[in-house]
């Protein structure tokens, strides 16, 4: 089954709605302009809630190496960038890079060496993710035939069977597509998503 990232969690009882439904990574968004931002210290008393077997997942945007290692160090498994390039190995927790795709483009760019894990997000000049747009499903169908993706951008209960059978992604990755409002996740809306994802083959 194509695994679950239900991104920008602000409560506990989502991320335990969430988790129960059978998500496999929950995003918590650190980057003070978001509208899903969480605090640091909040978002550590949820995943400490957590069984080890959900993937928790602090989100930043051109973070320094001090709060990947403080991420790894209170809990977080992975730490998904954006605008960030790796200056240094951080040993104690794995980095999952961000690419937004800007319409006309080919493949990734700036392109991401290797065969990496890449979370692949709609363009634009503001935002980092939770636009509620969708990205070049086509392009990046190209780029998951290289190498492991998560698909995010505008994913919906409606339309998330239709990107997994074109793309193909590892991952998918959800936000804006099943919230009541910026951060307050709809348990409906979760419970079809997720119910889309595992009836998809």
């Amino acid at each position: 089954m194509t695994a679950i990232k239900i991104c920008g969690i602000t409560r506990a009882e989502d991320a335990h709605a969430a988790m129960a439904l059978g998500a496999t990574f929950l995003g918590f968004i650190l980057w003070k302009d978001s509208p899903r931002h969480v605090e640091f210290g909040a978002a550590v008393d949820i995943i400490r809630t957590l069984p080890s077997d959900v993937g928790k997942v602090a989100v930043f945007v051109n973070p320094s190496d001090r709060d990947l290692i403080d991420a790894g160090n209170f809990g977080f498994q992975v730490a998904q960038v954006y605008e960030y390039t790796p200056r240094t190995i951080v040993a104690n927790i794995r980095v999952l890079r961000a690419v937004r795709l800007a319409p006309g483009g080919e493949g990734i760019e700036p392109e991401v060496p290797g065969d990496e894990t890449v979370l692949l997000d709609a363009h634009d000049p503001v935002l980092h993710g939770g636009t509620g747009r969708t990205v070049d499903w086509p392009r990046a169908k190209k780029i998951a035939a290289t190498r492991r993706i998560f698909l995010a951008g505008g994913l919906t209960p409606g339309n998330v069977s239709e990107a997994i059978r074109l793309v193909r992604p590892y991952a998918v990755d959800v936000a804006s597509g099943v919230e009541a409002s910026p951060g307050i996740k709809d348990h409906a809306r979760l419970k079809a998503f997720v119910q889309a994802v595992k009836e998809t083959v």
